[in-house]
């Protein structure tokens, strides 16, 4: 049974219920077009280049800063690392993580950044962090992966691994 409604039959109480359920869904609205705006801000190919450049500055052993930067980085860097500390763990004898694998000098700035800017492509991006000096310049590469930009870092290939010839009975 439908439960009769108190203020249908006062027209101040109907427009009072009409302005909060409008001022609740303009509310809603706003707090939406909000999420969305700090989604794609926070969400850009500088945000990843900056947030990686700050994450790995803060490495330094830990290995949980590590993982931060880690997940920040293309998914090619990520398989060439995993395959690094797949190697590193046969050789030393203990599992030796993806992230460990990361050298904080090799991302390392060698001055502070004053302004970026980017060139975008269809799913790809260039991250220019210039200092104070014309010399003062570094581009960081990066893509989109899964709806995320991440850091393209260019790390050297890995040798093939070499195995012995079996010895042949004597």
């Amino acid at each position: 049974m439908k439960r009769p409604c108190h203020f249908a039959h006062c027209p101040a109480a109907r427009l009072f219920c009409r302005l909060q359920l409008a001022a609740a869904l303009c509310f809603g609205a706003f707090a939406w077009l909000a999420a969305c705006a700090q989604r794609s801000d926070g969400d850009s190919p500088e945000r990843a280049a900056q947030e990686f450049i700050d994450r790995m500055q803060r490495v330094h052993g830990d290995v949980q800063k590590s993982k931060a930067a880690y997940e920040l980085l293309a998914s090619e860097a990520q398989a060439n690392l995993a395959e690094r500390a797949q190697r590193a763990s046969a050789t030393i004898g203990r599992v030796v993580a993806p992230e460990e694998m990361l050298a904080p000098s090799r991302f390392y700035l060698s001055f502070p950044p004053r302004s970026w800017s980017t060139e975008r492509g269809a799913g790809w991006a260039i991250v220019t962090a210039e200092g104070e000096s014309p010399h003062e310049r570094h581009q960081i590469r990066c893509v989109l992966e899964n709806g995320r930009w991440k850091v393209v870092v260019d790390l050297p290939e890995l040798p093939p691994i070499e195995r012995r010839a079996p010895e042949a009975p004597h």
